[in-house]
């Protein structure tokens, strides 16, 4: 490879790998420097000089100007004036030693850093794409299986995917080589360059993107989610509202008899999820938020961000849920703290300034 060819290497490299010229050059240089320096044996200080404009490249020594040289790199005014005529002492002298078989050199240094600048600029480009992913669901296969993590790798790039045990869905078994869909909850830069990606099939957000898939009224923001909590497996409850009067929120997440939601449940493996009206009523909203059981009737301090919740003895078990689940997340997603209490038990208390809710069956 000559000169000319070597330069037009370096173009093409700039213009398919997305390299900046100019971070190129410098580090060419500083590895031509290194490699001049170790063929040569020089003991001096070397510089390289690449000029991709008019195609050339210098090699220069330098030799520091002393009274008496003790090093290599050192020389006597009088050798120094030689080269420079108003040379000093303490002056650098600056020598230019670019040798003829200059090609083999460059070519040589070029080969080595190219690679790694190709494989830096595969890892920025990789860290860019991976970082606009950050909050969207992306498919993957599963590589690896262990009792505490899962690793994944993302479809289309190599990258990837950690997915703890906190991040996967009790009961949910995978095997290697399956495809399945994750939530990039967040991407790190590691210390050798490239991106650590944590992903999640337990985040309520990856239900709420399933969603944005399913229903084109969320994506173009004719409906919006105000809250979305999740027990995954279990259960999940997300709140939708409309600034649009004429739109059925609800009626556009679960779809014509119910196939939206469905196909969202079909992914979950069979996990239940409410979708309720929003309300910035208080008592309207915890009512909705305990579905699918009944309330009569809901006291709550807005200041403790606390509610008592009275409902149907027999509806009693529905409203708590299996291990208080129906009850507490209702409490996140309202972000009250909810206390349910049977009919019978109401009547007891002398209590009063209970809000009566109109009969939503």
């Amino acid at each position: 490879m000559d000169i000319g060819d070597f330069f037009e290497a370096l173009k093409e490299l700039e213009r398919d790998m997305k390299i900046d010229s100019k971070e190129l050059t410098t580090t060419l240089e500083a590895g031509l420097a290194s490699a001049f320096k170790k063929d040569s044996g020089d003991s001096r200080a070397i510089k390289v000089t690449i000029n991709p404009e008019e195609k050339y490249i210098r090699i220069y020594a330098y030799y520091k100007v002393v009274e008496e040289p003790e090093e290599d790199y050192e020389i006597t005014l009088d050798e120094a004036r030689e080269m420079k005529a108003n040379a000093q002492i303490g002056d650098i002298i600056g020598e230019d030693v670019t040798p003829a078989d200059l090609s083999r050199i460059a070519t040589q240094t070029a080969s080595q850093v190219i690679k790694q600048r190709i494989n830096e600029a595969r890892k920025n480009i990789i860290n860019e794409e991976m970082s606009e992913k950050e909050g969207e669901l992306v498919p993957a296969i599963v590589r690896r299986v262990d009792p505490n993590a899962i690793s994944v790798e993302i479809i289309g790039t190599q990258v990837e995917g950690i997915m703890s045990k906190y991040d996967q869905v009790f009961g949910e078994k995978l095997s290697v080589n399956d495809k399945i869909k994750v939530y990039v909850k967040k991407v790190r830069t590691t210390d050798k360059g490239g991106s650590q990606v944590y992903v999640s099939r337990s985040s309520p957000y990856f239900v709420k993107k399933l969603f944005e898939i399913e229903v084109p009224e969320l994506r173009s923001n004719l409906v919006k989610v105000k809250n979305i909590v999740r027990e995954a497996g279990y259960r999940t409850k997300m709140a939708v509202y409309s600034d649009e009067a004429s739109i059925d929120s609800i009626g556009a997440c679960i779809g014509p008899k119910g196939a939206r939601v469905n196909e969202i449940v079909s992914e979950l493996k069979g996990e239940k999820i409410d979708v309720i009206l929003y309300s910035n009523n208080p008592s309207e909203y915890i009512t909705r938020a305990l579905s699918p059981a009944k309330v009569l009737l809901v006291r709550f301090n807005e200041i403790l961000k606390q509610a008592e919740v009275v409902v149907p003895d027999d509806k009693l078990s529905l409203a708590i849920g299996k291990n208080g689940q129906n009850a507490r997340l209702a409490a996140k997603l309202t972000g009250y703290k909810i206390d349910v209490i049977p009919y019978s038990k109401a009547i007891e208390r002398s209590e009063t300034g209970f809000d009566a809710l109109p009969d939503t069956e």
